[in-house]
């Protein structure tokens, strides 16, 4: 089916007590697995691209290649612009066909992220497009996108009830103590932070960091209001292990054999992070 926006997805989710699983992607080959594993756990499903895996392939590359794949798969699939780190950004990827935008001022003071944020919730919504922000800072690496430990940041529940009410976002990714990247120790999230977000707040609560947080952790914030988790270090690593392993027979040469080898790799996370958050078998919810 043609992609949707991720907006009614994830308030089905909100009110259906589950989160949307949303998978980065870095080629064909992990598009075409996380939409088989959803079509097949009857899943809705966001397959989403950072600033650094648009560097590398263009939007309208990556764009093309996941709406093709789309109009064969029987779930809804939203296409979601992660991390995205400036308006013109936004605008590229709106004009590609992205149906949903992430601008993440994160990084700047609370009034500039809410003037950055508010200009691009302003210029997506008036083509139907919705729109994620960030408020305080997830730690660890993702592409270019780098924060200290020192240097992160809680969401203040005070701050994400004005930072909501002044710029009109559909979703807010929290800070309450994932990382991007694997961790180092044992994660430890604070659940009643979340718990205070979602009280000041009714929009949508989005989770970032989540690769290698332990299953009963995530099923918890999903049961606290979380509507989407993120889930991106885990599916490089499972496809670079998996065509490490192909390869170790040398006398292979074709690409089509070592990434059909990857793809069952990540087609493993993919079906496990899917029933974690609950969105199996929820396809027939979207309206």
């Amino acid at each position: 089916m043609p992609l949707v926006t991720s907006k009614q997805m994830m308030v089905d989710a909100q009110n259906g007590k589950y989160a949307v699983a949303a998978f980065n992607i870095e080629n064909m080959e992990m598009v075409q697995t996380v939409l088989e594993t959803a079509a097949e756990l009857q899943a809705p499903v966001m397959i989403q691209t950072t600033p650094g895996t648009v560097k590398y392939a263009g939007v309208a590359m990556l764009a093309a290649m996941v709406q093709t794949a789309a109009k064969t798969c029987p779930v809804p699939v939203a296409l979601h612009l992660d991390h995205g780190e400036s308006y013109e950004l936004a605008v590229q990827a709106l004009h590609s066909g992205y149906t949903s935008i992430m601008i993440d001022g994160s990084k700047l003071p609370f009034k500039e992220n809410i003037a950055l944020s508010k200009r691009v919730v302003d210029m997506a919504h008036a083509v139907g497009i919705p729109v994620e922000a960030e408020l305080g800072k997830v730690g660890g690496k993702e592409d270019s996108l780098e924060v200290s430990d020192k240097s992160a940041a809680f969401t203040d529940p005070g701050e994400a009830k004005e930072f909501v009410l002044q710029t009109g976002i559909d979703s807010l990714a929290v800070a309450i103590g994932t990382a991007h990247g694997f961790y180092k120790g044992e994660p430890k999230l604070d659940f009643d932070r979340l718990a205070k977000i979602r009280d000041v707040v009714e929009i949508l609560l989005v989770l970032h960091g989540a690769s290698g947080v332990p299953d009963d952790m995530v099923r918890k914030a999903v049961a606290l209001g979380i509507s989407k988790v993120n889930f991106a270090t885990e599916l490089r690593a499972a496809l670079t292990r998996g065509v490490r392993e192909a390869l170790v027979d040398q006398s292979i040469i074709d690409p089509k054999k070592f990434m059909a080898s990857g793809k069952k790799a990540v087609k493993e996370i993919v079906k496990q992070k899917i029933i974690i958050c609950g969105c199996d078998h929820k396809a027939n919810s979207y309206r």
